[in-house]
């Protein structure tokens, strides 16, 4: 998701006290061109805005898949029932992208960890194989609430099941041994981490971790950013890198996906 992080599972604008994935409350936020919760007080502008001036942006929109007609519904109707968290969804570049690396794994098992209203779910549950499934971890039955109708209008209900529940006790009804084809974190940032720990030892060989906001509106190149959602934004990128189980990619799409192949 855009550099304001995700909604319900993720620290969120709308509240100080909202709920995340972890179960614990979201930190205070003020408005910022950098992420909620970075504490800075500069006017907020999209990570496409930092990464990619108007022009590029539009030209790479422009030389990506079409988008896809159901994730504009739930643009829609994210923009008009909560138009204070309209930068929490992934854009229509990153959907696209989701789709392609779901398909290129081949993935028959996926998991999502933070839903909000179902457009990076909804990208997964298209590159899935047909007999594919997709369990997504949230804790808001009002965000959700979109994603649901959204994915029975694009007929992929079937595929994905949606658990409300603090997103590591999900987790950990999973099974331990390899099984996860593809799983996608785009959540609380403190709980990054143990979101890692979590879905590495999960993954098959050959699978694919994708993490988002992974450069936190440039907050992580920041040595004086210090705030909790930054600090565990480098832990993982840092653990990622070191971790001899993956090989690891940091892309600058977006507000930063980092992509971990499972050795």
């Amino acid at each position: 998701m855009p550099a304001s992080s995700a909604a319900t599972c993720r620290t969120t604008p709308r509240s100080p006290t909202w709920p995340s994935c972890s179960g614990r409350p979201a930190s205070t936020q003020q408005p910022s061109r950098y992420p909620a919760g970075s504490g800075s007080t500069l006017p907020r502008v999209s990570p496409r805005s930092y990464l990619l001036d108007a022009d590029t942006a539009a030209y790479v929109a422009a030389h990506c898949e079409p988008a896809d007609p159901v994730h504009q519904e739930i643009t829609a109707e994210t923009a008009a029932r909560f138009p204070d968290a309209t930068g929490m969804q992934i854009g229509p570049e990153q959907a696209a992208l989701l789709t392609l690396l779901t398909r290129l794994t081949g993935a028959r098992t996926a998991v999502e960890v933070g839903t909000f209203t179902g457009a990076s779910a909804l990208a997964i549950a298209r590159g899935l194989a047909p007999d594919g499934r997709l369990t997504c971890c949230d804790v808001s039955e009002e965000y959700t609430s979109v994603a649901r109708a959204a994915w029975e209008r694009a007929g992929l209900a079937d595929r994905i099941e949606l658990r409300i529940a603090p997103a590591l006790d999900t987790l950990a009804t999973l099974p331990e041994e390899p099984h996860v084809d593809l799983a996608f974190i785009d959540a609380d940032k403190p709980s990054y981490p143990a979101y890692y720990d979590a879905l590495i030892p999960r993954l098959r060989a050959g699978a694919l971790l994708v993490v988002d906001n992974v450069l936190w509106g440039g907050r992580t190149v920041e040595p004086a950013a210090a705030d909790a959602d930054t600090a565990a934004i480098r832990a993982v990128n840092d653990r990622a890198v070191a971790d001899p189980r993956v090989e690891v990619v940091l892309l600058p799409v977006a507000d930063g996906l980092l992509l971990c192949r499972r050795r």
